[in-house]
């Protein structure tokens, strides 16, 4: 009788480079005069790494960590959903936005390395298009993007 393995392998973002898209999205805020909150998972949904600038908003904290939590639970940017709730039934429109942690509005993106969901990037503290935006400089300083 032949034994196979019981698990798996699973990629996931390691510490230098959750650090370093948080610290780029921070950047990219402090950039336009904002304050927001960042948080980076892995693939699991898992703090990683968080940074809060000075006088961003508390209720912000998480709002980010949730962003970044349903991007990874999902593989799609939360500001995809309002669109994709769209084609589904009236159940599921009215059913998954309910579920706790789950974020519905910009600011979250996967984080995909190789075909690969590694991790996950929320940040909140401005506009939907801001936080996305300082969501995208943070992927873009390890080199990846959306």
């Amino acid at each position: 009788m032949t034994t196979a393995p019981h698990s798996v392998a699973q990629r996931c973002i390691d510490w230098p480079a959750a650090q370093a898209i948080a610290s780029a999205a921070c950047a990219c805020a402090q950039a336009q005069g904002l304050r927001i909150n960042v948080a980076v998972v892995d693939a699991s949904g898992v703090l990683m790494a968080f940074l809060r600038m000075p006088g961003a908003f508390l209720h912000s904290i998480d709002i980010a960590i949730d962003k970044a939590y349903t991007a990874a639970g999902f593989g799609v940017p939360t500001g995809a959903w309002t669109e994709a709730l769209a084609s589904h039934s009236p159940a599921v429109r009215d059913g998954l936005p309910r579920r706790p942690r789950f974020v519905a509005f910009g600011g979250g993106l996967p984080i995909v390395e190789d075909g690969v969901l590694i991790g996950a990037i929320g940040v909140s503290g401005g506009s939907e298009s801001q936080d996305e935006a300082c969501a995208q400089a943070g992927l873009g300083a390890i080199g990846l993007s959306v």
